[in-house]
């Protein structure tokens, strides 16, 4: 015989209504971290030999960061109550979704411009990749432990400086005017089309190199979003 079901109480009922539960958005903003991780770490191993099926696979998980964004979003908009500001929490999802996007479209622009990927932009998304790592556990930290998550929400800026130096010494190297006439000069009488040809391949890597340092960008923006809630989470 089936033991019957126990409804909640009327005085149970009404609580509910008047105070629901809120969602656990410290687990909804931390599946969220887990995917730009994995996504950030499948750039960085593309940047590393130019794979397709590693650029195939960035694209892919950004189509699922997107879902779990859309997912986040739809809990936030119906919840009347949560856990912590909700502004912070729209700003935490929106940023670490920023991240996944600009790991998809960098890889689609090293596709479009048929760049071989270099030494700088392997060490620029390595970057990008250990700033996210940061953020992962800055937010897995948060409403826990307080300083441990704001020194993770520094490391995240740490790694966009970080990036940034690589960014300018790679473009110091890229438009070194003597390699470029020392490249004009071994070409002999095919200078001047060997000349154009160097330029455009400087400016396509040029291109990759500001879309990495941009998507270090969005990784600094995330670690600034997480130290304001842990601010005024105190």
């Amino acid at each position: 015989m089936s033991q019957a079901i126990e409804k909640p109480s009327l005085l149970k009922r009404l609580l509910h209504r008047i105070f629901p539960v809120a969602p656990d958005f410290h687990a909804l903003l931390n599946d969220q971290c887990d995917l730009a991780v994995v996504a950030t770490a499948k750039l960085k191993e593309f940047m590393q030999d130019g794979d397709p099926e590693l650029a195939k696979a960035v694209r892919a998980l950004e189509h699922e960061g997107d879902k779990l964004k859309a997912r986040n979003l739809d809990v936030l908009n119906r919840s009347f109550a949560t856990s912590f500001d909700r502004d912070d929490i729209d700003r935490a999802i929106r940023s670490i979704d920023e991240i996944m996007n600009y790991a998809k479209t960098t890889v689609r622009e090293v596709e479009a411009l048929r760049v071989v990927p270099d030494v700088a932009m392997a060490e620029m998304a390595a970057l990008i990749h250990e700033g996210t790592e940061s953020l992962r556990r800055g937010y897995a930290l948060l409403g826990h432990n307080a300083e441990a998550a704001e020194a993770e929400a520094t490391a995240a800026h740490k790694a966009e400086r970080s990036t940034e130096k690589i960014y300018r010494r790679a473009l110091s190297e890229l438009f070194d005017g003597d390699r470029l006439t020392a490249v004009v000069l071994d070409a002999g009488a095919e200078g001047t089309v060997v000349a154009m040809r160097e330029v455009v391949r400087i400016f396509r890597r040029r291109e990759v190199y500001r879309h990495l340092s941009n998507a270090a960008d969005r990784v600094a923006i995330a670690g600034d979003f997480l130290h304001d809630t842990i601010v005024r989470a105190i």
